[in-house]
This record gives structure tokens, C-alpha cells and sequence, in this order.
């Protein structure tokens, strides 16, 4: 089984997604189906099919969350240094707008661009990996080709 790296920041936050699933979304959901099932006839119950409908979805997430957190592997960025890597909090310099952008590397299942998390696996993060401060970097985004210089690189 394949591990998947990420930050304990990620897997905290899986972590609390499961639990609340657990502990609030499904007892809720199954308590929507009995009070759907007690209006007659299901067939044309429509609060019936959207309850079954957000129950599938529930338990679906369910156990994608527990498969993503039993193959986990936690990685401290803090425990790093040098080049970039896994975890490395990275400020670039797009060449071509003068603008600073600043990611942290995660993995897939915590990356969120809005938050400065990029995933591992895009093409931006695989262009930086192994790079260093003062460094240019090319790369070929589906918005076209970008250039970014490394202004640093930290692990916290």
C-alpha cells in the first residue's frame, strides 16, 4: 500500500473531518431517513431520496477519509532543511509580474491553492523540488509557461 505524505497540520484536519462525520453527519442523516420514513410512501418522498442521497455521500467520504488517514505518513517540515522538498514553505518571485507568491508543499489531500498550499504532485511543486534559494525555475502550467526565481526557502 502506497503511503501518502502529509503535513500533521493535514492529517489533523482530516482527522476532525472523520470525526465530525462520525459523530454528528451520520447520526443526523440517519435521523432525517426515520422522520422521511414515517411520512408514508417513499417512492414520491422526496425528503426521503435527498436523506438516502446525503447518506451515501456521507459514507462515502467516510471511508475515503479513513483510507487516506490509514495510509498517512506524517511528515515534520520542521525537522528539514536545505533544498526543497516535501514541506519546504517556499516565497517566489514570478518574473514576469514582479509578484511574490508564497506555498508550503503538502500532500495531495491537504492542498488548497486559496491558502498557499500546493500539492506535491502540480506541476509548480514537482518544477521547485530540489531547488535552492536564488534559483530559476521554468514552468508549464495549463495557463502557459511560467517563470519564477526562489526568493527563499523555509521549513516550519
Amino acid at each position: 500500500m502506497e503511503k501518502i505524505p502529509m503535513t500533521r497540520a493535514g492529517f489533523d484536519q482530516l482527522d476532525e473531518e472523520l470525526r465530525e462525520l462520525r459523530a454528528v453527519e451520520r447520526p443526523a442523516v440517519i435521523r432525517a431517513i426515520a422522520e422521511a420514513r414515517e411520512h408514508g410512501d417513499l417512492s414520491e418522498n422526496a425528503e426521503y431520496h435527498a436523506a438516502r442521497e446525503k447518506q451515501s455521500f456521507v459514507e462515502g467520504r467516510i471511508k475515503e477519509l479513513e483510507g487516506l488517514i490509514s495510509r498517512a505518513e506524517v511528515i515534520d517540515p520542521t525537522r528539514l532543511n536545505g533544498s526543497i522538498k516535501f514541506g519546504a514553505t517556499v516565497t517566489l518571485l514570478d518574473e514576469d509580474t514582479e509578484e511574490e507568491r508564497t506555498y508550503q508543499i503538502v500532500g495531495e489531500a491537504e492542498a488548497d491553492l486559496e491558502r498557499g498550499l500546493l500539492n506535491i504532485r502540480s506541476p509548480l511543486a514537482r518544477a521547485l523540488i530540489g531547488k535552492d534559494e536564488g534559483d530559476g525555475v521554468e514552468v508549464v502550467t495549463p495557463g502557459g509557461e511560467k517563470s519564477y526565481e526562489i526568493l527563499s526557502i523555509r521549513y516550519v
